[in-house]
């Protein structure tokens, strides 16, 4: 022996894919950056900055020396206030004790699998899904289980769909409305059927509503967890601050669960992280009960840039989408642009497109492979009105070059 150690790394860390849409983003950023003029729409955060009553909040905390350790599952006020929101807007009654803050949504998400899944269990995720949901259940040792919604159905999966996917070892359906990366809504008809199969074979929902609140259009936002007792005992209902209220760096998100999963996640998340930010938490009590006009405005604006980029689009050869419903997202169907060539060779693939489009024309899109749908373009409208018009133009100029 020469003294040394073969030392190893974690082969469930190695396996974790990295976040192509941060990747992407922070290439956009770094374009700019060197003065290239860039058209980001890979953006998943608000392009609007945090109202200001909620920013003088967190001032006033800071200035009066709210800045030490705080109960590790969120401050009860805080809690009141989620609380009450749920009640009033989602039409769940969740008491303090069974709400946990935590440091953003995707921490959530990781207390949830944490808490309720053992090595082995199956996890039901229905694509398109967000690309950190597989990751996320991996990490926790169990197994996605995914199935795929079709253009027919809206991209949304039904519920003949996920009662076939399941076996003896379902513990769980992720459900995201409104919808990242499609943007498209389930309808109170769905969740039903839904909630029945989940009900019957005894199954947990994560049920994952972050954009509930930009929702445009006749349709409207229910929460699969108020459509009875059954299903209410079994669903974990996720949301935050970050998209509708433009906090996406504060890291605040929360749940609403029974007491037991809320203190198994309580007590995981005291030795993991601790408490949430103190100072976002006295942001996040602001947000939710100050006043709500700049969330309206915000939701009016993107629901303005979003009836300009589906119009766009739909005129644009060779690409498709489905009008969004929610969210801030346009997923573009770009199958008929992988079967062309580009200077000579044939594109193939929704990444090879992503890399023309940032090198040749710089405009940064999100390719759909980590969502599940291999041909699929992600456009994010949370960007500005000239923005999107810049960029929409630089795609139809790639497009009508083919």
């Amino acid at each position: 022996m020469d003294g040394t150690m073969a030392l190893t790394l974690s082969e469930k860390a190695a396996r974790v894919k990295p976040s192509s849409t941060l990747a992407i983003t922070a290439k956009a950023k770094a374009m700019k950056a060197e003065g290239i003029d860039v058209v980001g729409f890979g953006a998943g955060e608000p392009d609007f900055n945090t109202p200001d009553n909620i920013n003088e909040a967190a001032i006033r905390a800071i200035r009066s020396g709210f800045t030490k350790y705080t109960p590790a599952s969120g401050t009860v006020e805080l809690k009141k206030a989620i609380s009450s929101k749920f009640r009033e807007f989602n039409g769940l009654d969740y008491a303090p004790d069974q709400i946990v803050v935590s440091n953003g949504g995707k921490h959530s998400l990781t207390n949830i699998f944490q808490a309720i899944t053992n090595p082995g269990d199956e996890v039901i995720i229905p694509a398109p899904y967000w690309l950190t949901y597989p990751e996320i259940v991996k990490l926790c040792d169990s197994v996605p289980v995914v199935i795929y919604g079709t253009k027919e159905t809206g991209y949304k999966v039904t519920a003949k769909q996920i009662e076939d996917a399941v076996t003896d070892r379902t513990k769980a359906l992720i459900l995201n409305t409104p919808s990242n990366p499609t943007g498209m809504v389930y309808t109170e008809e769905e969740l039903r059927a839904i909630a029945d199969v989940a009900v019957r074979n005894d199954f947990y929902v994560v049920a994952d509503e972050m954009y509930e609140y930009l929702i445009y259009g006749e349709k409207k936002h229910v929460s699969i967890a108020s459509l009875g007792e059954e299903i209410y005992r079994r669903t974990i209902t996720c949301s935050g601050l970050s998209k509708s209220y433009s906090m996406t760096g504060w890291r605040i998100g929360y749940t609403g669960s029974s007491v037991e999963i809320a203190k198994l996640m309580g007590s995981i998340q005291s030795h993991q992280t601790s408490n949430p930010n103190s100072i976002a938490q006295k942001a996040a009590l602001e947000a939710l009960s100050g006043p709500q006009d700049a969330v309206e405005a915000m939701r009016k604006e993107f629901d303005a840039r979003r009836k300009y980029m589906y119009e766009r689009v739909q005129n644009m050869p060779l690409l498709e989408c489905l009008e969004p419903e929610g969210a801030f997202y346009t997923f573009v169907d770009f199958t008929n642009v992988l079967e062309k060539s580009y200077k000579g060779v044939r594109i193939g693939t929704a990444s090879r497109a992503a890399e023309i489009l940032i090198e040749d024309y710089s405009v940064a899109v999100v390719p759909c492979q980590d969502f599940g749908f291999d041909n699929f373009v992600r456009l994010s409208y949370a960007i500005s009105m000239e923005g999107i018009e810049k960029g929409l133009n630089r795609i139809e100029d790639f497009v009508t070059s083919l």
